[in-house]
């Protein structure tokens, strides 16, 4: 087993079996049996335990918020969606996590936070809890500037990186143009934080 294991929960939940069907660098596949604090009796429950995650809201100077588009394979498509990324480490200690979301920034857009840039912590959620453990860290990355003579790393799926405005990023939620959760989640936080504004329609 290669990735991160749930801790042990102190509410009452009680594994008393597993079964390891896969595993490699990054998820592992396993049938479990649990028995959660409401049920007496255990159930088989398969999850895919992957690394947690980072999530970015990079924002330019002038208010806008950089997007890549980026070719998913499981869905057969390219979406528009925030710079993300695994984390390496199993059980990361905060710098490691900013570490990594600077890097994600870095390699997935080419644009790094400026020197009187901040990164605030927006707090985490879990991408599909009935599906995997995997936690996502979300984090405003601003202001962020382009690196000069840096391109988007070629080992990204990604073909096309812009800044939109949150104008244009409400409508493009609007109309089904952004779909990953990662974006839609980050974007309802930097919302219900008031650090950006989406008009009533």
């Amino acid at each position: 087993m290669r990735v991160n294991k749930p801790k042990p929960d102190k509410a009452g939940w009680e594994v008393t079996g597993e079964t390891e069907h896969y595993a490699d660098d990054h998820l592992a596949v396993i049938t479990e049996q649990v028995r959660a604090p409401s049920r007496s009796h255990p159930k088989a429950w398969t999850t895919v335990r992957r690394k947690s995650a980072v999530v970015i809201a990079a924002m330019t100077r002038d208010d806008k918020l950089l997007l890549v588009r980026q070719e998913r394979i499981p869905i057969r498509a390219a979406l528009w969606e925030v710079p993300a990324g695994q984390i390496d480490e199993a059980e990361p200690r905060l710098e490691q996590i900013e570490a990594t979301a600077l890097r994600e920034l870095r390699e997935e857009t080419a644009h790094v936070l400026a020197s009187d840039g901040e990164l605030v912590a927006l707090g985490d959620f879990f991408a599909s809890p009935g599906f995997t453990d995997e936690q996502e860290y979300l984090f405003l990355a601003r202001p962020v500037e382009p690196l000069r003579d840096q391109k988007i790393d070629p080992e990204e799926a990604i073909i096309d990186c812009r800044a939109f405005s949150i104008a244009e990023v409400q409508e493009m939620i609007a109309r089904h143009e952004i779909r990953d959760a990662n974006t839609l989640s980050i974007c309802a936080r930097l919302v219900a934080r008031g650090l950006i504004q989406f008009v009533p329609r």
